[in-house]
């Protein structure tokens, strides 16, 4: 795939989804990180059911140490692998307290530091709260990446790598909602909708196996 068909690419989707975002829900940076710690396997709805009663009565660092390991847990338990969650939320309030007067860090070092959060949650806080030009690789990017032919990688920072250096300048903020989205509703992981897809045409889905 040449820089010509990538640029085609990223036109089509942004023309198709003019607004591209996450759909978690959330008002501040720190809610936001706290919605993408809570979404590791587990999906958007699930985390926004659970946090659209918790926000209302924590969404600082102070307050969810005030409300305590037990009272998080009452309202994240229907999400998966809420027990290590709450655990990491716990420390990463404190750690927040204790090393950045309470705010959310706007740098990956500074965001990998902090309990529960990996090189993807930290570029999807970069992204989508401070608007930074990073592309967090969850399995819909890396499946839309591999199958289009976009940016084909073994893993999923090689797959950021070629996406840093392939997608065109003026996508590079919405690149990462745009891909996602893309995933989630047109190029699904066991039977991609592949009719009437607004790149299919460009894709090189084809000549590939299912990822």
């Amino acid at each position: 795939m040449n820089a010509k068909q990538r640029l085609e690419i990223f036109e089509r989707l942004a023309k198709a989804i003019p607004e591209p975002t996450t759909e978690l829900v959330y008002t501040t940076p720190f809610e936001l990180l706290i919605a993408v710690v809570l979404s590791a396997q587990a999906t958007d709805k699930s985390v926004n059911k659970a946090t659209a009663t918790l926000f209302p009565i924590a969404n600082t660092p102070e307050a969810f140490l005030q409300l305590g390991l037990e009272g998080l847990k009452s309202h994240i338990k229907t999400i998966g692998l809420y027990n290590s969650k709450a655990g990491h939320i716990m420390t990463l309030c404190q750690q927040l307290l204790d090393n950045h007067q309470g705010q959310v860090p706007k740098t990956r070092e500074e965001l990998e530091k902090l309990a529960g959060v990996g090189r993807k949650t930290a570029n999807v806080i970069l992204n989508t709260a401070f608007g930074q030009h990073t592309i967090a690789v969850d399995t819909h990017i890396f499946r839309v990446s591999n199958r289009t032919g976009i940016a084909a990688g073994k893993n999923v920072l090689e797959v950021e790598r070629k996406l840093e250096k392939y997608v065109p300048k003026q996508h590079k903020k919405d690149a990462h909602h745009l891909l996602i989205l893309h995933g989630r509703y047109t190029c699904t992981a066991r039977k991609p909708k592949c009719p009437g897809c607004i790149i299919e045409n460009l894709c090189e889905y084809k000549e590939k196996t299912i990822i």
